[in-house]
């Protein structure tokens, strides 16, 4: 991917999603707390005792004492984690339809690699054909797709928040392609089995099942 980009057959760009979900990385749970009273330590101990042990309560299971040799265990809370709307970007790929077909040779080391690209025809798709046998991914690394928060401060976020924009529908819509016949569309329901064909597969298992 990395050489497709470098001979412009791919560009790289910047996407963006304003709905997205992130991490709650700023904690404001103060410490000073604990120094309000000295008995907060053993409030907490009790208050996690009782809790756990109302959670036993309801999760135990009177019937297996006479179907089973062990207790239900108690329920685990699992510590789930605060999230935030936030802002992410992540890096996408337009390709350049004036570059139909190329190839090159990438040198990885001690072997080279070989590929040929070329555009399918009516469509968005683009053939890969490389070598196998040479293994770059020493010098070229992966790509990576993670999308990164977004860091805005104070002034931008709030000017972001007051000038929301309302979404609206494609200004056209692109319901059929000129190269595309509307009448096989919608046609599998009518699609019948041959009587040849199912006759002559009959036939065929007959055969063979009086032969075994």
């Amino acid at each position: 991917m990395a050489s497709l980009i470098k001979m412009g057959m791919f560009k790289k760009i910047s996407l963006f999603d304003y709905q997205a979900m992130c991490k709650n990385s700023h904690h404001h749970a103060s410490s000073a707390r604990t120094l309000l009273s000295p008995f907060h330590a053993i409030l907490a101990l009790l208050r996690w005792f009782f809790s756990n042990a109302m959670m036993f309560l309801l999760d135990f299971n009177l019937c297996g004492l006479w179907h089973s040799d062990y207790f239900v265990d108690a329920h685990k809370q699992k510590k789930v984690e605060a999230m935030q709307p936030c802002d992410t970007a992540y890096p996408g790929f337009m390709y350049d339809p004036s570059i139909r077909e190329a190839n090159s040779l990438i040198k990885c080391g001690r072997c080279q690699k070989m590929f040929v690209v070329q555009q399918v025809p009516d469509s968005n798709l683009v053939l890969v054909v490389t070598q196998a046998d040479c293994d770059c991914s020493r010098q070229y690394g992966p790509i990576l797709l993670q999308p990164k928060e977004i860091k805005y401060n104070a002034t931008v976020k709030c000017n972001r928040m007051k000038s929301q924009k309302v979404r609206r529908r494609p200004e056209s819509c692109h319901a059929y392609h000129p190269k595309e016949d509307a009448k096989d569309c919608g046609g599998a329901s009518s699609i019948s089995a041959s009587l040849s064909l199912f006759s002559a597969s009959l036939l065929f298992s007959l055969v063979l099942h009086r032969r075994t």
